[in-house]
């Protein structure tokens, strides 16, 4: 099946500690059905100190599920996505407005 949500699309978390919040994907996992947005789904990594960089507590954006994903259409409003074909290619589009992502 067709990826409805790809790497660099600006998303809205729909539930979850984080409900609201916006971000763009930095990485997706097709298999485990999971992307990783950044400043979405924090966690505190410990981490030891090292020649190139320092120790700490370092913030690291975690997984989200897909289905608790929405695209942001050019309004700046969650959508669903389809699949249509435009000159020969299969393309996204919002369903809200009905544009091509």
């Amino acid at each position: 099946m067709a990826a409805k949500l790809k790497k660099g699309d600006k998303v809205v978390v729909l539930a979850g500690k984080d409900k609201g919040k916006q971000g763009e994907i930095s990485s997706v996992n097709p298999s485990a059905g999971k992307a990783v947005v950044d400043g979405v789904n924090m966690a505190i990594r410990h981490t030891k100190q090292s020649q190139s960089d320092q120790g700490g507590r370092i913030p690291v954006a975690m997984p989200i599920q897909l289905s608790n994903l929405a695209l942001l259409d050019g309004n700046g409003k969650a959508t669903r996505v389809g699949f249509r074909e435009e000159d020969g290619k299969k393309v996204r589009f919002a369903k809200t407005t009905g544009e091509a992502v």
